[in-house]
């Protein structure tokens, strides 16, 4: 079975700096895959890479069959990155926001229903407008959206930052019970203790390249 994520030898350019320096990975369909490294070791810009935001420069990438040096743009309503910041509109009310964003993949209200329901996105908090929100209440908004559109491919960049230890739990089972239902998900993450508990296996990120992958001792259930 062809990998969700292929990259060999990738090369991506932040100016004329290389972010990436000739990174080797393949993630398979199911998979939970933790990133971790060094700052500026290029995990944000592997993240971005895959969700087609960034140009690959040299080498090979091919993300869910889309060849990314053909047509970058393709991949991008299949797959869900979830940054440092939390990519809601805060003008918007958080359900406003989910509408919005469900309508884009043809979600209906139960599923958006239930995907605020996961992250325990309280009733009273569903209309108010996302700027009044705690930083904890927008992260599990902001997870919540991206549940709703149902990504092939989950790409999250330091995922737990903002969450209380519920809410850390709930974006754990989120991702297991999205992985259990063949999705894929690849994130960054210094909360090391936590995020490998959660992970499938490990590779490490260092100057840009793919130096090491490391796999746990047992695989958590998803």
């Amino acid at each position: 079975m062809e990998p969700v994520v292929h990259l060999r030898s990738a090369v991506a350019l932040l100016g004329r700096f290389p972010a990436l320096a000739g990174a080797s990975l393949a993630v398979g369909s199911g998979e939970i895959v933790l990133v971790r490294g060094p700052n500026g070791a290029g995990k944000t810009t592997l993240l971005r890479v895959c969700a087609g935001l960034l140009p690959v420069a040299q080498g090979e990438a091919t993300v869910l069959g889309v060849d990314l040096r053909a047509d970058r743009r393709a991949v991008r309503t299949r797959v869900g990155l979830l940054g440092h910041g939390n990519g809601l509109y805060d003008d918007l009310t958080v359900w406003e926001n989910l509408r919005f964003w469900g309508r884009a993949v043809g979600a209906d209200e139960a599923e958006m229903h239930t995907a605020l329901d996961l992250m325990d996105v309280a009733e009273r908090l569903r209309h108010v407008p996302v700027h009044r929100l705690s930083t904890g209440q927008k992260r599990r908004a902001a997870v919540a959206v991206l549940a709703a559109r149902r990504p092939e491919l989950w790409l999250l960049d330091e995922p737990h930052a903002g969450l209380d230890a519920d809410g850390r739990d709930r974006l754990d089972a989120l991702l297991g019970r999205a992985a259990g239902a063949g999705a894929t998900v690849l994130f960054a993450s210094h909360e090391l203790d936590r995020a490998e508990q959660v992970a499938h296996r490990t590779v490490v990120l260092a100057g840009g390249r793919v130096v090491e992958a490391l796999a746990p001792l047992e695989v958590p259930p998803c």
